[in-house]
Formats: structure tokens, sequence, C-alpha cells
């Protein structure tokens, strides 16, 4: 299988550069890339192990504790970690569901480099591994009273199991009958400060002295459910997701005249004269950047609702036949407990029992790495699997895992 890259998870007498040892196979993972040591793991208690990270400067001779952002793995029975380049570390935790087994902890890619400036100290950041992709989000916007919403409304009800509404998070107190994750994820203004500044969020703005957002997270919820999201945002919110790390569909919807958007906003009756003024003073300016930015892949108008609804949904690929886009981990495909995991350029072999075992090879789990997408502060996509037969003649696939 070539030469074995600098991981030690099933090496209990490994040494440090400071000479301090490994307690055990199960415990601790070391992975060595560039000057830094790596190390996963670390608890008393192996039937609740948790996955801390140190990190251990070889050229400076001391140890780091790093900020650890992103969404920290839960506790597993034992893992192991294996480099994927320079940048993350592949991390299997044994015995865990199937959907929860493979985690990224990455070291130094663009995200990590980005919040090292912003905190000022050593980062990492952690990232679970998703099978398969998801389709791109798609960003609607357009000015008050443009009839985005109801053309939203008609793609969910025509294709509910195709699409996914993402819930925005707010710092204002529910209203009435309003339920938290349902209308939006209620949470506190320090928490929602905090994961800004940890770029979990894809744009925010603050109304009334509350703020309002959509984070990375509320997307990445909807594409585990197999769905394509959906993001209503305005046009300022617009430049904020274009320029994050979310690759999604931009449209605008335009009304066909300023003068038909008024008379749109004021059959609605909802408004009072000086909050349609007001709608109609921002409409202009949003219409003004929709048009002239450089924003937005598509530029629909609602002339006609029926009609920009079917020039949508052509635009969009709908055929009313199309299936979920994203997939987990197989269900019943769990990884024993006693594995080994080596790397041979872009594939991961996974195989049961021990190295020792004369049985460890004869079947293997491969997971294919060389497409990954995303990654923190959301999911990291593109894992791909497959199971082989070892044979004297090479590896054979018998089976493609879906």
């Amino acid at each position: 299988m070539g030469e074995a890259p600098a991981f030690y998870a099933e090496d209990p007498q490994k040494e440090l550069p400071n000479g301090i040892a490994l307690k055990s196979r199960s415990c601790e993972a070391a992975v060595d890339i560039g000057d830094k040591t790596y190390v996963i793991g670390g608890a008393d208690d192996e039937s609740a192990l948790s996955l801390g990270v140190r990190t251990f400067d070889k050229s400076a001779g001391q140890w780091i504790n790093p900020t650890v952002l992103g969404t920290k793995p839960g506790t597993c029975k034992g893992h192991s970690a294996v480099p994927l380049g320079q940048d993350r570390i592949l991390v299997v935790k044994k015995g865990s569901n199937p959907d929860d087994c493979l985690w990224l902890l990455e070291v130094d890619t663009h995200y990590v480099r980005e919040q090292r400036k912003l905190h000022g100290t050593k980062v990492i950041a952690w990232s679970k591994g998703v099978r398969g992709n998801a389709e791109k989000p798609v960003v609607i916007s357009g000015p008050s009273g443009v009839g985005k919403g109801t053309l939203i409304n008609k793609l969910m009800e025509e294709f509910p199991s195709l699409f996914g509404f993402s819930v925005s998070h707010t710092t204002r107190a529910p209203r009435g009958m309003e339920k938290d994750g349902v209308h939006y994820h209620f949470t506190q203004k320090s928490v929602m400060e905090r994961d800004i500044k940890d770029g979990k969020f894809l744009e925010f703005a603050s109304v009334h002295g509350n703020l309002y957002g959509t984070s990375i997270e509320a997307v990445e919820v909807v594409a585990d459910k197999g769905k394509r999201c959906i993001l209503d945002i305005d046009v300022q919110g617009v430049r904020s997701v274009r320029a994050s790390s979310l690759k999604a569909i931009f449209i605008f919807i335009r009304p066909p005249s300023m003068e038909e958007l008024e008379k749109r906003l004021r059959a609605r009756g909802t408004e009072t004269e000086e909050q349609i003024l007001k709608r109609l003073r921002n409409a202009k300016a949003e219409l003004e950047q929709g048009l002239s930015s450089g924003h937005f892949d598509h530029i629909l108008y609602n002339d006609n609702l029926e009609e920009c609804y079917q020039r949508l949904k052509k635009l969009l690929g709908l055929d009313g036949s199309s299936g979920p886009a994203v997939q987990s981990l197989p269900r019943g495909i769990n990884l024993p407990l006693e594995h080994s995991v080596s790397i041979i350029d872009n594939k991961i072999i996974i195989s049961s029992g021990s190295p020792e075992s004369d049985e460890a090879f004869k079947n293997l789990i491969v997971l294919d790495v060389s497409s990954l997408k995303g990654g923190a502060p959301g999911r990291t996509r593109g894992l791909d699997f497959c199971e082989v037969d070892q044979s004297s003649e090479g590896l054979e696939v018998i089976n493609k895992l879906s």
C-alpha cells in the first residue's frame, strides 16, 4: 500500500517531540503536518472519549492550545486519524453511527486562515463529513411587493420534497404563537455576535436594536434532509452572501415598473401611507442595486405571476421528477470498533480488525476524498464510498455504497 503517512492512531508507544508518549491507541492520535503535531483525543474514560485537540509546535518546542471553531464531534469509543494534504485531517470515529463517523479537522484552510487573523491566535476548526453533494441553494431577492414570497411559496407547495426554507436567527423575543426553530431561531445577542465573529453567518443586519441573520448551519440542515435550500434575502444581504463561501444561484425578481409595484403595495392594504412611501423609497434603491451590482446570475420580470413562475421553474430545471440531491453515509454501514486506516493518493482505506489479523484486509471500505467541497463552519461534502475485495490481482469494487 505504499509508504505509511505520518499518523500514529495505532501506535501506543509513539513519543511526541518533548518525550511525552500517547496514552493508548484508542485514546489519542497524533498527526504530523509540517512543523506541527496535532494530538486528537485524550480522555480518562475511554467509553466516552472526547475529541479534544492539542498542538505541539516542533520548531518552537512548545505546546499550543488552539482556539477550536466549528461544530465539535460528540464522544466516541475510539478513533483513527490521517492527514489529507497540508490543510486538514480526517478523523474516523470508531463504533459511531454511520452518519456521525467521519469528521474533518481543518488546520490551514481558507476559513481557518481568515479566522486566525480575526482572533489573533492559533485557530483550528471541525467540519462534519457528509457523503454526496447538495444542490446549490437558491437565493431569491427583490424589492418589497415584487412577489418573491409568493413565488417561493408556489415552489414549496408544488415541490415539497425538493425544497426547504432556511430558518433565520434573531435576538428579539418571540411574539404571540411564534415557535423557536420554526419561525425563527431565537437566540441571545452575545451568542449571535460571537457566532458572527466566528464566521458562522452568511449575512446579518441590525433592525431596531435586534440582530437578524442567516446562519450557515440553517442552510446545511436543509441540505442534510436531501432538499435544496431557498433563501429570501434582501439586496444588501446578497452582497454578504456573495462574499461568503456559499456557492448559490442568485435570482433577482423585478417589477414591470415602479408604478406597478406601488399599485401592488397599496392593494395589499397592510401598511400605512408612511410605511408604503418608505417601502417605495427602499424599493427604488434596491431595484437600482439589483440591476447594476452584478451580484445576480439571473433577473426575472414579474409582470405576470404565473408566467414568471414558469420561467423560474425552467431556470431551476424543474420537471417534477428530480430526487433528493444529498446522501449521507449509508445506513447499516457501521464501522467496527477495531479497524485500521491507511491512505493511497486520494483514497482512504478502512479495514476491519487490526493489521495483524489474517482477515484484516480481505474486505475493505474505500473512501474517495478527491472531490471535497465546503468545510468549516459548515459540512464537508463530496465523500464517496465503495466496498472492495482485495485479491491477489489487486482491488476490485464489489459494492458501490449508496
